[in-house]
């Protein structure tokens, strides 16, 4: 039996970290390609450019266009090339930074990873989640190693809108859901081992740390204020949860998500931790764990605005058909519902998705009334 634990070799998070990065990123390299979307830039983007640019790095701008797809990835691969980058800067939200993950293995340079959200768990990992250019689910692409260096700014993260937080918290929280259905059926990880110890501590860790600080850190970001919950939180939202998920491994609720971008429509509003929010409440329903177990998660995403209905998922007209479309994409092979502890059909799932629905549409009628 092999067991692997996986980190990046590097993690920096602090108050104003990005604007004091130059003693991290030199020792990468002094010729970066800085990627960030037209709405980073505007916020912060531009100015990190100028920083770098003061500090006499070779500095050249990318434009990232929204998809982390075959098509963009190999758009900036090719940029980069050209410039003779020597190191791979990606600024902003997971999509983001998952390309510039792969763009790196292209040139086989390192990464830095600087998010600007903590809304996902993507930053810490030696995996990319890749999409077609419509949206919709693709693949997992793996690498040898993970990034070089994450750094994340905590003022940035509090200057976010709060719902991407939120939506942090939610990714995080399937991570020691699946991790322990990983480790009940004895399965691999996404490092393609066994789990050690300490990846599934941190799982469990990571959702202690949620369930005591993520309330408090979800309303000092409504204010913008930096503060120790929040630190807490963007620790869990970021690091344990990527390390977590990497070296606990990913189950049902991940494959929900990917199941749910199949669908067509307003879903794709939502944000990706909001998706996986209701996949963790069906791999709940799945596993068949105890009302009093199920509502510990579902009172916490309540309180932190979450998806918990189809409605909220934007599709509460969902037919039979559209659920079993979701549950095929979900049971997919090259996705993870293969690391559940028992066959998972993609009956099972809408079955489990039209039973998460019922049961919060009653249950809070049911406060409504009290």
């Amino acid at each position: 039996m092999t067991q692997m634990f996986g980190s990046p070799a590097s993690y920096v998070q602090g108050k104003d970290v990005l604007f004091d990065s130059v003693q991290y990123l030199e020792k990468l390299g002094r010729k970066p390609i800085l990627m960030a979307d037209t709405a980073v830039y505007k916020i912060v983007g531009d100015q990190f450019k100028d920083y770098l640019s003061d500090n006499k790095f070779d500095v050249h701008k990318v434009i990232f266009h929204g998809e982390a797809s075959p098509e963009e990835i190999d758009r900036i691969t090719g940029i980069a090339s050209e410039f003779g980058a020597d190191v791979i800067i990606g600024l902003g939200g997971g999509k983001t930074l998952d390309s510039a993950k792969a763009i790196a293995d292209n040139l086989k340079v390192p990464v830095a990873i600087l998010p600007s959200l903590a809304s996902t768990d993507a930053p810490c990992s030696r995996l990319s989640v890749i999409y077609n250019e419509d949206g919709s689910f693709k693949a997992y692409r793996f690498y040898d190693k993970n990034p070089d260096l994450v750094l994340i700014d905590t003022r940035l993260v509090a200057g976010a809108p709060a719902r991407l937080l939120a939506s942090g918290i939610a990714d995080a929280l399937a991570t020691n859901v699946e991790a322990q259905a990983v480790a009940k059926g004895d399965n691999d990880t996404m490092l393609g081992a066994k789990q050690t110890l300490v990846g599934n501590a941190i799982a469990q860790k990571c959702e202690d740390t949620l369930f005591k600080y993520g309330r408090l850190a979800l309303a000092a970001v409504k204010q913008h204020a930096v503060t120790s919950a929040l630190n807490k939180i963007v620790e869990a939202n970021t690091l344990m949860s990527g390390v977590g998920f990497e070296s606990g491994g990913l189950s049902a609720a991940h494959a929900i998500h990917d199941g749910l971008t199949a669908l067509d429509g307003p879903i794709h509003d939502l944000t990706h931790g909001e998706k996986v929010a209701y996949g963790t409440l069906t791999q709940l329903f799945l596993e068949g764990r105890s009302e009093e177990e199920f509502d510990r998660y579902l009172d916490f995403d309540l309180s932190l605005g979450l998806p918990t209905t189809l409605a909220d998922l934007k599709i509460p007209d969902a037919t039979d058909a559209d659920l079993l479309k979701v549950g095929e994409q979900a049971t997919a092979p090259a996705d993870t519902m293969s690391r559940m502890p028992f066959e998972v059909t993609p009956d099972d799932v809408a079955q489990a998705m039209r039973g998460v629905d019922a049961y919060s549409r009653a249950y809070q009628e049911r406060k409504s009334a009290e």
